[in-house]
């Protein structure tokens, strides 16, 4: 697309007679605004993800970004314009993550960065980003401290905030086995931690009768978590909290399976992709207790809704070698459709603070990823990416529902 400029005529009467015989597609430079990573022809998106190391499973969340923008660009783009999307390997660890977030606000100078991942890894660029004015929007984490408008309001979770899923399951827990023998396997760094106050202090709340009797942690780099579930099944736990994510996720839910342990299992939201469950064993995973918010991808309950048809025509032809179940992939293409609707709000004003006024104000708007009754609730004042959830429990081949969605 050509870049149109408006002629220096040096009166501003002449100026006005000018811009008002142009023709209308064409809006003088004047009314446009913006930042680094924004032009007349482009705009430039940033992303930091694990296509390597423990975390390799969810470099999909990039791959999938890159194949949306490329739709997009393929129909004309976003207002005109087209997107440039790099998302670089962080392999989950933090020096790799502020390297990677330097090198694009830096050299490659986004106009914005969206759909990152890990509590961990954000976090030591969270201040960074933020003393830049850099937008660090839809994070696939949902650590509480994303949620602070006041002293950090360029940076939101585009996960449930792990305090809202935690006391809803614990809530759940306390009403099916009030006297529950809770054991719990966490993530041994912010992510894991997050959890346990707010899951305890419920279990605190309600009279203390269920308790949590043993706690064990994982690092990334434990090549198994064997001997945790070992200790855990030993324990007399009869409810099992899994704080997971990746590899460590399906490696616990095998191994429950392993030694013949049954108790009620409970895991993390971010840790129920297909995918995950698949290298389980799917039978494994059966009767497992999460919160849901989400759809599915390659179930029959879901193969007519169109924006997973939507999907799938993208995966087609765009990402054949990704397999059509692979849910982390769809709530990829969920959030890379959300960024796309912030900018295509945005109009010609792609200034960082007006990308941040549009992601702060999608209260009402509905991702593809979500389930019906599920929008974003982000306001200005409190970015709780979303307030409402469900219930669910995986039967072996899909997730049955709660018959209401719950609100926190």
């Amino acid at each position: 697309m050509k870049k149109h400029t408006r002629r220096e005529f040096g009166a501003t009467a002449l100026s006005v007679i000018a811009a008002s015989v142009l023709p209308a597609p064409f809006v003088r430079a004047a009314d446009k605004k913006y930042d680094p990573g924004a032009s007349d022809t482009e705009i430039k998106l940033g992303q930091t993800v694990p296509h390597s190391g423990p975390g390799s499973l969810y470099g999909v969340l990039g791959r999938v970004g890159e194949a949306h923008f490329q739709m997009l660009n393929d129909k004309g783009g976003i207002n005109g314009r087209t997107v440039k999307f790099l998302t670089m390997d962080d392999a989950y660890s933090a020096p790799k993550c502020v390297e990677a977030t330097r090198r694009l606000v830096e050299q490659e100078e986004v106009l914005a960065l969206y759909g990152s991942l890990g509590t961990a890894p954000q976090t030591a660029v969270h201040k960074y980003l933020n003393s830049k004015g850099i937008p660090q929007l839809l994070l696939n984490t949902g650590a509480s401290k994303w949620n602070d408008p006041k002293n950090f309001k360029w940076t939101m979770a585009g996960l449930p905030l792990y305090p809202t899923e935690a006391r809803i399951l614990a809530k759940h827990v306390v009403s099916v086995k009030p006297n529950a023998k809770i054991g719990i396997l966490y993530q041994n760094d912010d992510f894991g931690r997050d959890f346990l106050g707010p899951f305890k202090k419920v279990l605190a709340d309600a009279g203390g009768k269920a308790q949590v009797i043993m706690e064990q942690t994982y690092d990334l780099t434990d090549p198994t978590v064997d001997s945790q579930l070992i200790n855990l099944s030993k324990s007399g736990a009869d409810v099992f909290y899994n704080i997971t994510t990746g590899k460590a996720t399906s490696q616990s839910i095998r191994k429950v399976a392993e030694l013949g342990w049954k108790p009620l299992q409970l895991l993390s939201a971010g840790s129920t992709g297909r995918s995950i469950l698949s290298a389980a064993g799917l039978e494994n995973a059966k009767d497992i207790v999460a919160i849901r918010y989400n759809k599915e991808v390659g179930v029959p309950r879901y193969e007519k809704d169109a924006d997973v048809v939507a999907f799938e025509e993208l995966r087609k032809k765009y990402l054949p070698n990704i397999d059509p179940d692979n849910t982390i992939a769809f709530a990829g293409y969920g959030q890379a459709a959300t960024m796309g609707e912030i900018l295509r709000r945005c109009g010609d004003d792609l200034t960082r603070a007006n990308v941040l006024k549009h992601a702060t104000t999608l209260a009402g708007f509905h991702s593809p990823y979500f389930l019906d009754g599920i929008n974003y609730s982000y306001t200005p004042d409190d970015y709780t990416p979303m307030k409402t959830l469900y219930v669910s429990i995986f039967n072996g081949k899909d997730w049955d529902l709660s018959g209401e969605p719950m609100t926190e």
